[in-house]
Parts: C-alpha cells; structure tokens; sequence
C-alpha cells in the first residue's frame, strides 16, 4: 500500500511522497491508533465505542464511529471514487479492520529489522538497529498516553526498544567500537536507570575505551541505582577490578596495543612490509570465529586489489597466494568475490609464467581450484539436468590447476604448501556423484601430513573431509571419532567454526540411528544455534534442505504447507519442480525440469539428482529421470546428502530403485498414481 502509517510518536499517516495526510481530528487519530494496535484483526463497532470512551458512551456513540471511519477513509484514500468500497479500511463483519502490508506501519517494521537484527553477525547488525531504532519519533501513540487500548501495546514497543538500544551497543562492543557505545549508553542509563543490562554495557564500554576511572565511577552509580544489583553487574565489577590489578606490561591485550602503535609509527604508509602484514593478519582472522572470517572475506578483495595496482607480479602473486585459510565448504559464502580472488589468481600464474618461482604457481593455482569450487567458475550458463552429461571448459580449468598444484607441492616436498595443494584438489574432487572414497584418502592424507608437520588448522579441515566422507560411506562409528577428535582439536587450538560442522554431523547422525522424528528437534537447535556462523554459503537455504530429510527419506511428495515460509536459497530451482509436482501443477512441474540446470558438483549434488528424480517420476519426465539414474548410479554404496555431513535422505541404492521402477512403469505406458 502507498499510504504509511506511525504509531511510534503521535498516529500519523503520510502519502507516497511523505506528505501528511489530513488526519487532525482527536478522535479520528484515535480510531485509526486503535486500529493499527489490532494489527489487521477486526475490531468490533461495540468494542471501539467502549474504548474511546472509557466512562461512559453518549447517545449516538455508534454513529459517531462510523462519522469519524468515513473522515478516515476520506483522508487516506482521496482519490478512491464514491460508493467503491474502501481498500484500506474495511468493513467486516462486525467491525472495522485496516488491511495494511507489515511494511506499511513503522511499529511493525521496527518488530521485522529487530528480528533481523538479532540474527545477523553484529558488524552488519549495527546497521540494522540504527535502521529499527530511526523508527522512533516519540512515545508510542504519544497523543494517546493514558489511552487503556493501547497499554499492553505500548509496553510491549517500549520494552523492544529498550532492548534494541542494549543489543546495538552490544553489537558495537563486539566489533571494538567501545567508544561509540558510550554517549548513547550514558543517556540510555540516565533515562533508565534500573537497567542492570545498560550499566553492564556502560562499564564494560568504559572499560574497553581505556577510561577505566570512569567504568569504575560508573559501578559506583549503578550500585545506588540498582541498589547493590544483581549477579551481572558483581560479575562486570570483579572483571574490571581484576583486569586492573594485574600487571599493566604482562596482559595480552596491552602487549598487543603497544605492539600494534609501535608497527603503526615505525612502518611506512603504503610501503610492502605493510601489505604482507595484512595478509597475514587477514589469514589469521578468518578463523578466529563468525565476525573475523565476514570482515577477512571483506578486506581479503580491498587487499588483492590494491597489490594489483603495485605492477609488481611477484608481489601481488605473494599476496594473493598467501591465503591459504583451511576451507571445508564447497558452496562459497561470496560467489562473486570468489569469482574475482579466482580471476586474479590467474591473472598473478599467467604473468609469472610456466618459468616462475614453482611454490608461487603452486599457491596461486591452489587458489584458483578452491576459489572455483562448485560451479564457482562457470563462465556460461549451466548445462540442463535434462541434457546429456559434459565436462564445461572452466571445470577442466579448475580441476587442472588442482591437479597441479598438488603435483609441484608433492615435488618441492613443502608440507604446508601440500596441505594447501590439497585442500584445492578436495575442492574439486567432486566431477561425478560417489566421489566419498576418494574424499576420505584425501583427508586421511591431509590429516598424516598435519600431524607430522604440526599443522593444526589443517588437521582439522582433514578431519572434517573425513567426518563428511565417513558418513556418506555410512561409516558413522569412524566418523564419530573424527567429529569427537575436531571438537578437541578446535578447542585446544581455538578453532570455533569447526564445531558448525560437528554439530551438523551429530544432527545427521541421530536421524540414521533414530530416525527423523527423534532428530527434528536437534535439527531446529542447530538451524539456530548456527545461522550466524559466518558461512552464508552453508547455512542460506539449509533449513529447506532439512524440510527435505522426512520427505525423501519416504516415498512421497512434500504436504501442503512443509515449505511454506522457509527460503530455499541456492536450492531453488532444484526444488521447485518437486513443490509444483506436489501441488498437482504436473504441466509446470515438466516444464521446470526441462529448464532446470545439472545440479553444482559439490557436497550435496546426489541430493539434489535424487530431489529431480524424485519429480521426475512422479510426472513422467524420462530424460531428466534417466540422467539422475545414470549419475547416481556411481555412488550406489553411498548414502545421499550424508556426505555433505548435513542430511541424509537414505542410501542411495533405495532411490534407485525407485527410479528403476519408475522409468519401468513410464516406458511401458503403466504410469503409477502421483505418490501424495
């Protein structure tokens, strides 16, 4: 709808261009408050008389109601013709109702960007709590304060403002911008002061900004407010008195900022020592947990970009090359920045030559191969699922620079630059379905050569191959000990993403033994426990493949509604032809596969073949029903999508004979009824 709606400061509603509508009459306001407080229900004519005058209804309070909702639908639809009923507000039934879309009242997208806020790493949640706290003009329904209709209302708007006020500052002290909390936690306080969380948060950015005088004063001000308060504030008083009676040129972090001052006055402004510096420190970062790999992930791009501009081909092939980061994922978090650090890794080989150093061309193909992971490379459009099977030029380019990569690491016998080599070549060992056995000799490989050289970070990304591969073999008891040696070796060496995956495979691994009703509920944990990890390219659309598990590990079509609300992300156009063969929409549903593209060569591409088949068959689309059977037909001992060590929809020799069955039924003419 055009027009938009306030409740947070005095009601007010504005037309597309911002102007304010005519709506000046108190009691006009006062409906139109009380209607928008229904949030879309319908309010009853008895019900508003009773509310508006909460005494005692004069004579002629019904007509005065409707006068007063005719004055409105005047003011906020001016052009609607006479006697069209009104779009905006409606009679029904009973009542009176506003049909308005969430976006169209500021309280409700204050409610929505809070919801998004509150799941979103904190350096980009920032954004988000600046946006829903801007919603703010005043009090809620300010020229109403005493209204009764609207007490739980505003109660409820308040007490997430106030939360919203705490979980920004939060969201700052968790980026290092302690700094920036302080003036608003102080007038925060002021204005609030029997919140133990803002003076938890006020002392602690006190603290942190370096003004340790003042968080001790401000302890002093909260204990009176709060009268002694509770166990949050004793435990933020004992870490500042503790922190200050340590010694001052002993503590990590003070080593650390008079290191970092030192570098920062000593080395040159854009000079080389400053650019292999931050190559490091991005390389570092990006497992330090969810915030450190999103800002490595950022700055990585800003960093090979500006080394490009230097001219020097070694330099930037140095730097570029340098990013040797364990990944375990094979749909990358940032397509199209992995798409760039690929092209530029390239760019780096084809200026050093087949004559440059070997260790550099070594880097910078690795690079290129885990860059390019999946269809990370592609250039062209995807062949069709329906088509005939092809090998695209870019995947041979990939899968080459893999193979050698690992070639010239294995000759300059360079341990670390061979755990790189092969963390490429894991990258691109997924050219056909059933790759899990060559998956496990690669991470068996990775893990022996990490232990001998003392390779932590990439023991633990051998050890997670393995748990992946393990578990597609169906191999659980092996994999258990690998997912019980990556918790121990995450937390000795301060690897927190590692547990992202543990936690899938425990999910997964409670589903094969138990079955999905015992696993829904570890499920939904770890959906949450998880969607700020970092790794957008693992867990956008992870909760639809879940959705998946219970439908095709039966024999039947998703029910109505199983998808509803969830976003299928880069899962979607292998899933919609399964949805519209659900639906009964059998015409749509062929035509979705005749277009649908082969799914990625990564993870989870058994699962989304079985996914087309499973559409296929109930629709009778042969071609793409014949070419998952034919793909799948290599991983027959496997169980599908448990090498991703997310799901798994069973062992793959059930789905395909299922197809085997269904392509029978099909050719003969003898089609079986669309399973529901």
């Amino acid at each position: 709808m055009s027009v938009q709606f306030g409740l947070l400061g005095p009601v007010t509603a504005w037309d597309t261009d911002g102007a304010l509508l005519p709506v000046s009459a108190p009691r006009h306001r006062e409906v139109l408050g009380r209607l928008l407080i229904a949030r879309g229900r319908v309010v009853p004519v008895g019900r508003l008389v009773a509310d508006l005058w909460e005494d005692e209804a004069p004579t002629g309070a019904v007509g005065a109601v409707r006068t007063f909702v005719a004055a409105l639908r005047r003011a906020l639809e001016p052009g609607r013709p006479p006697r069209q009923p009104s779009r905006l507000l409606v009679t029904d039934g009973p009542g009176y109702a506003l049909r308005v879309g969430r976006e169209a009242v500021d309280a409700w997208r204050f409610e929505d960007t809070v919801a998004r806020a509150g799941q979103t790493p904190p350096r980009s949640a920032v954004e988000l709590w600046d946006e829903a706290l801007a919603c703010w003009r005043g009090p809620v329904l300010a020229d109403f304060p005493a209204a009764a209709w609207a007490a739980a209302a505003r109660a409820r708007l308040e007490a997430l403002r106030l939360d919203a006020v705490e979980r920004r500052a939060a969201a700052l002290l968790a980026t290092g911008a302690a700094r920036d909390a302080v003036a608003d936690l102080r007038a925060h306080v002021s204005e609030h002061p029997g919140r133990e969380d803002g003076w938890v948060l006020l002392v602690t950015a006190l603290d942190r900004a370096g003004r340790r005088g003042e968080a001790l004063q401000a302890l002093a001000q909260a204990r009176d407010a709060l009268n002694g308060g509770g166990g949050a504030l004793a435990r933020t008083e004992a870490r500042v008195l503790s922190a200050g009676a340590g010694s001052p040129a002993g503590t990590a972090d003070t080593v650390w900022d008079r290191a970092a001052a030192s570098w920062d006055r000593s080395v040159p402004a854009r000079s080389r020592a400053r650019l292999h510096a931050t190559a490091g420190l991005l390389r570092d970062l990006a497992v330090t947990g969810p915030d450190g790999l999103e800002e490595a992930h950022r700055h990585r791009r800003d960093l090979v970009a500006a080394v490009e501009t230097t001219g020097d081909p070694e330099l930037a092939a140095r730097i570029i090359g340098s990013y040797d980061v364990p990944a375990v994922w094979t749909r990358a978090d940032d397509p199209e920045g992995a798409g760039e650090l690929s092209r530029a890794a390239a760019r780096a080989a084809a200026r050093l030559g087949p004559e440059g150093p070997p260790a550099l061309r070594a880097r910078l193909l690795s690079v290129v191969a885990v860059e390019s992971r999946g269809d990370g490379a592609a250039d062209a459009p995807l062949p069709r699922a329906s088509g005939a099977p092809a090998t695209e030029p870019w995947r041979l380019r990939a899968e080459r620079a893999a193979d050698e990569a690992v070639r010239l690491a294995r000759h300059l016998s360079d341990p670390a630059l061979l755990a790189f080599a092969l963390n490429s070549a894991f990258m691109q060992a997924f050219t056909a379905c059933g790759s899990a056995a060559r998956r496990d000799a690669l991470g068996t490989e990775l893990t022996r050569l990490a232990v001998d050289h003392q390779l932590p970070g990439h023991e633990v990304l051998g050890r997670i191959i393995r748990l992946q591969a393990l578990a597609g073999l169906g191999d659980l008891t092996e994999a258990d000990t690998e997912a019980d040696e990556i918790d121990r070796l995450a937390d000795r060496n301060e690897r927190p993403l590692a547990g992202v995956f543990t936690a899938w495979y425990r999910a997964l691994r409670l589903c094969e033994t138990d079955g999905w009703q015992a696993a829904r509920h570890r499920y939904a944990r770890v959906l949450a426990e998880t969607a700020d990890c970092g790794m957008p390219g693992l867990t956008q659309g992870a909760a639809a493949l879940v959705a998946l598990v219970p439908v095709m590990r039966g024999d039947s079509l998703p029910r109505p509604g199983d998808f509803d609300g969830l976003d299928a992300g880069p899962y979607r156009p292998w899933l919609t032809p399964l949805l519209l063969a659900a639906s009964g929409d059998s015409e749509r549903a062929r035509q979705a596969l005749s277009t649908v593209p082969r799914p990625p060569h990564d993870l989870l591409q058994e699962a989304l073949w079985c996914v087309l088949a499973r559409a296929a068959a109930s629709v009778g689309h042969l071609p793409v029903l014949r070419r998952a059977r034919e793909e799948l037909s290599a991983a027959e001992a496997e169980f599908v999508g448990a090498g991703s060590g997310l799901v798994s929809f069973g062992p793959v020799r059930r789905h395909l004979a299922a197809a085997d069955t269904a392509i029978e039924a099909h050719a003969s003419g003898h089609r079986r009824p669309t399973p529901h």
